[in-house]
């Protein structure tokens, strides 16, 4: 947000029962500090949401767990302003997900990937990584209203990054029931409606977020391997034509 990066819709603690944060933090980068911003209400937090800023000046937050890795798995859609901290209730997402992005194109939100870690409510641990989720839920802004997309995503992971450039949604990495993390880049293209394959990530990782700067993705850290280890350090740099 302008110069500043708003951290919200986390959590912190140990697996798997971590706690949802109870502020919003913020970032600035040129003074090297953080801050502490607005309070989150307490029936509405959570971790693992899907959060992405809109040309209307909100912040809008989707998904999420609420007990960890261990139970309550939501449809929650929420926007809070970085001006006056406001927090706004909106209507729930067709589908439950956590560790799931979400991304703006135009007046359109796009919110994919994930799973339902909260399904199990605990009595599985292992099962939660199969849990992912193939529908891709669209929200509109002018109607107001959710739909499910009729193009799944092609390859279901959760805890993948995207950045949105050229006008198309770009996910990488993420994780599923095999051991290793991946390495492919699904690419959305909201006019066609139907996703295909990018150039792969060097690195297969989850656990990770793009950003997208000087007209590039970068992809920074994250894990190797399903669960956390083993941890990265390494950041790529893709360029998009």
């Amino acid at each position: 947000m302008g110069k500043q990066i708003w951290l919200l819709g986390t959590m912190t603690g140990l697996f798997p029962r971590e706690t949802p944060l109870e502020t919003v933090f913020i970032y600035e980068p040129e003074a090297d500090r953080w801050l502490e911003g607005p309070t989150i209400p307490a029936e509405r937090r959570r971790g693992a949401s899907g959060c992405a800023l809109h040309s209307d000046g909100w912040i809008y937050v989707v998904g999420g767990i609420v007990d960890g890795h261990h139970a309550d798995t939501q449809a929650w859609f929420d926007r809070i302003h970085p001006e006056t901290g406001a927090w706004e209730i909106l209507p729930d997402a067709p589908n439950k997900r956590d560790h799931a992005p979400c991304a703006i194109v135009g007046d359109i939100l796009y919110f994919f990937g994930g799973r339902e870690t909260g399904r199990h409510n605990g009595t599985d641990y292992n099962q939660l990584f199969f849990d992912t989720i193939g529908d891709v839920d669209v929200f509109s802004f002018a109607r107001q209203e959710w739909s499910v997309h009729p193009e799944p995503l092609p390859i279901q992971t959760a805890a993948g990054g995207t950045g949105v450039l050229g006008g198309k949604i770009h996910y990488v990495g993420g994780e599923a029931g095999r051991m290793e993390a991946f390495t492919e880049m699904q690419i959305f293209d909201p006019r066609a409606g139907q996703w295909h394959l990018g150039a792969p990530l060097n690195r297969a990782r989850h656990g990770t977020n793009c950003c997208v700067h000087d007209g590039k993705l970068w992809i920074a850290a994250g894990s190797g391997a399903r669960g956390g280890e083993p941890e990265l350090t390494s950041i790529e740099v893709i360029a998009i034509e």
